[in-house]
């Protein structure tokens, strides 16, 4: 039995796993070695990593010298178990919501995590309010998240979260996860992606603008983009032929020039 198995094994006994909270636990030390090998391709000082649940993935953390870490975990019963397996995690764990908390670090941080499926679209929407302070964010995404996450114009599931998310980072889907790798196993496929900030800005009219257009655009998304944004623009405006397209026909570079002509 390998070492990440007794710590799921000790950790089952101790506890029950809460499905509500989208508690499935990883188990597959070769997942959980690629995660970490993908992490350090990039230096960081510190790191977040995001619901530790049972520690599969804590305990390979833990051991990187010289960095500054943290943790956010909601459950208690957790984070109890966390601190007394790991006694260095005293004080490192907050006990909120991911989507609660403010950034914990004054410095750029890097994100990792299992992350929770029931609010993963939310965590990358969390990321982008930090961008600023987030260069590297390593994450295990439901398989049709970090797909949308990935997706270039033109795909069936392109749309909202992949052009914002796209704006700002350059986004590369790693691998696959077999269901078969948590326990208990979910009834989809994982994927995990990195997201790296981009070093050149996309010029927009402004944040609030670009996510007003691409919001727009996608939520009638089967309509021609003349008639999914025209109230976001001119009727000379609406002339030009690019919005005879639809909206997953757009690049981001698309909607970002797009933005300087909104009324």
């Amino acid at each position: 039995m390998t070492s990440c198995s007794n710590v799921l094994l000790t950790f089952a006994v101790m506890f029950r796993i809460k499905k509500s909270l989208g508690q499935h636990f990883l188990k597959d030390d070769t997942v959980i070695q690629k995660i970490v090998e993908a992490l350090k391709e990039a230096p960081f000082a510190n790191l977040l990593e995001v619901g530790p649940g049972g520690g599969a993935l804590t305990r390979q953390l833990v051991k990187i010298p010289g960095i500054n870490f943290k943790a956010v975990e909601l459950d208690d019963e957790k984070t109890e178990y966390l601190v007394k397996t790991w006694p260095e995690l005293k004080d490192k764990i907050i006990g909120e919501s991911f989507l609660d908390i403010d950034a914990p670090f004054d410095e750029p941080f890097t994100v990792i995590g299992n992350f929770p499926y029931n609010i993963s679209t939310q965590i990358l929407f969390k990321v982008l309010d930090w961008k600023d302070k987030v260069p590297v964010v390593i994450g295990m995404f439901q398989k049709e998240v970090a797909q949308r996450a990935a997706s270039d114009e033109g795909s069936k599931v392109y749309g909202v979260l992949s052009v914002l998310i796209q704006a700002f980072y350059d986004v590369e889907y790693l691998f696959d996860v077999s269901n078969q790798s948590f326990n208990p196993p979910p009834k989809v496929q994982s994927g995990v992606i990195r997201l790296k900030r981009k070093t050149t800005e996309l010029p927009v009219k402004s944040d609030r603008a670009f996510r007003v257009l691409v919001k727009t655009a996608f939520n009638q998304r089967r309509k021609t983009l003349r008639n999914a944004v025209k109230s976001l623009f001119t009727a000379e405006i609406l002339k030009d032929e690019i919005f005879n397209k639809r909206a997953e026909a757009l690049s981001v570079e698309d909607f970002a020039e797009l933005t300087f002509k909104m009324s």
